[in-house]
């Protein structure tokens, strides 16, 4: 084999990796950026791709397959002629909450749960499927099909698109997505492996049916709204058109794509009992398990991997802009910020900072806002303020851990990234946080490289077992007294 290309097609940019196929190594790279705001027109997206693969290099003849992870969640609705609709709604789009509470009123949050692993919140695409509905009835009947972000860049780099402007037309049958984004949606089962038809036409009010390629069997009723069809891991969805490769090549494999979340996991090399703690503005907690998870609480949330296994997965609003904003706060930079948390002892000389600067998503206190707690003349010092930012970050996802715990996962090992993870008062603290041995992996672009090993699997059969470099491994340095005086902290809050 020769290099294949990942993308990570993400909420602010399009980053593209291009490796070598047997070893990992990355040969070159590029980047687009996306329009900000939470709706974008999926055009832009396009030409982020083509921007990020050109300073790439481009897609040669050294080039054999390509694979595109891609922000989970977000709608793009299709018309029969192959155009988008409206613009699409992303991931951090808030307005369909309240479409989230009407069907959680409508079915059961128990129900909802055991059908789909998820509880309903404006981030997951049914809900803002159901947010159409309501508030733009007239577009109902023109959506011929629903796609998310990284199936409709796959369609395109296939040849596929509006009529008179791609180089195949509006073939809707052909749109493919995988299962890790499909779980994603509010409307596929993990346990199942299928699509909920029902629960998608009591969101919609339409009917569906999962798109079937040409030759694969009847096509259903002509008025069913078309839902991507769900590829397994290692599948291909196809071949790059030739007229998007600088020399013509036609043989370019396209593999299944992924959601951000299990394209990391992927490119991280993460097996059965890893949990990876990412910090970025938001945080995220998720681990690699081998049976589905429906969490009754809904807190966690049941997505697959993109491997074949699954990926509960808890979302925090508040990480790395926690350290940020009291550095800021200390007027230090980074530098100096990890130098005063790390002059202090565990526990901060009892200082906590309980870190809902934006609200939370979990625990759900939407209002909630931070506050520092146990503050005396002789605790009151910059460098306990500094440390007790970081253990209180920590704290929070710690909690996210212990509800992964909870819906039946058994953690053994935790891979800490993001770029908060950098940060040697981040990593000496999470050791003292968590109970399990810490891994820091060395900085990458871990979403495109899991998009990287999809295409290398498509391209031999084979899941490519590339090694992970570790920056910093930590065994557990455990000290309850952290979070007990967290916990002591949020229980003594009103909300």
């Amino acid at each position: 084999m020769g290099l294949v290309t990942g993308v990570d097609s993400s909420t602010q940019s399009c980053k593209a990796v291009v490796v070598d196929a047997e070893s990992g190594v990355e040969v070159r790279s590029g980047r687009g950026l996306h329009p900000e705001g939470t709706e974008v027109h999926p055009e832009a997206w396009w030409a982020a791709l083509l921007s990020a693969l050109d300073e790439a290099g481009g897609l040669g003849d050294d080039v054999d397959a390509l694979s595109i992870a891609g922000q989970q969640h977000g709608m793009v609705l299709l018309g029969h002629d192959g155009r988008v609709l409206r613009p699409a709604l992303l991931w951090n789009d808030t307005r369909s909450a309240g479409a989230a509470s009407a069907l959680i009123d409508e079915v059961g949050l128990e129900e909802l749960v055991a059908r789909t692993g998820l509880a309903p919140v404006a981030s997951f695409t049914g809900t803002k499927v159901r947010w159409v509905r309501d508030a733009e009835p007239e577009l109902v009947p023109e959506i011929a099909a629903v796609a998310l972000p990284h199936d409709w860049l796959t369609w395109r780099l296939r040849g596929y698109g509006p009529e008179g402007e791609s180089p195949l037309g509006p073939t809707l049958e052909e749109l493919v997505t995988d299962r890790s984004d499909a779980s994603g949606t509010g409307y596929w089962n993990p346990a199942t492996g299928e699509y909920d038809v029902e629960l998608f036409e009591l969101i919609l009010g339409r009917p569906a049916r999962e798109a079937r390629a040409s030759g694969r069997g009847t096509q259903g009723a002509p008025g069913n709204v078309l839902l991507p069809r769900v590829l397994s891991p290692k599948a291909s969805a196809g071949t790059v058109h030739p007229s998007y490769s600088p020399s013509g090549n036609g043989r370019i494999l396209l593999g299944a794509g992924a959601g951000d979340n299990a394209g990391a996991a992927l490119g991280l090399g993460a097996e059965e009992g890893d949990v990876v703690v990412s910090l970025g503005t938001s945080g995220t907690v998720f681990a690699v398990a081998p049976a589905p998870v429906a969490d009754a609480s809904g807190v966690v949330a049941g997505f697959a991997d993109a491997g074949g296994l699954f990926l509960p997965l808890v979302a925090t609003l508040n990480a790395a802009r926690v350290l940020s904003s009291v550095a800021g706060l200390l007027g230090v930079d980074h530098d100096g910020f990890a130098e005063l948390a790390a002059g202090a002892e565990p526990g901060s000389g009892g200082v906590v900072l309980v870190p809902y600067f934006e609200g939370e998503r979990t625990p759900n206190l939407p209002t909630a806002k931070a506050s520092f707690h146990n503050l005396s003349i002789a605790s009151s010092t910059r460098a306990n303020l500094a440390r007790a930012a970081v253990e209180g970050m920590l704290c929070g996802l710690a909690d996210a851990l212990d509800a992964v715990r909870n819906a039946g996962v058994t953690p053994r090992r935790l891979l800490l990234i993001g770029g908060a993870a950098q940060n040697p008062a981040v990593q000496q603290v999470a050791a003292q946080v968590f109970d399990l041995p810490v891994r820091v992996p060395a900085p990458g672009e871990y979403v495109a490289r899991g998009a990287a090993v999809q295409a290398a699997w498509a391209l031999s059969g084979s899941r490519p077992g590339w090694r992970m470099e570790a920056e910093e491994d930590r065994e557990p340095d455990h000290r309850p007294l952290i979070r007990r005086q967290y916990r002591a902290a949020v229980a003594a809050v009103t909300f």
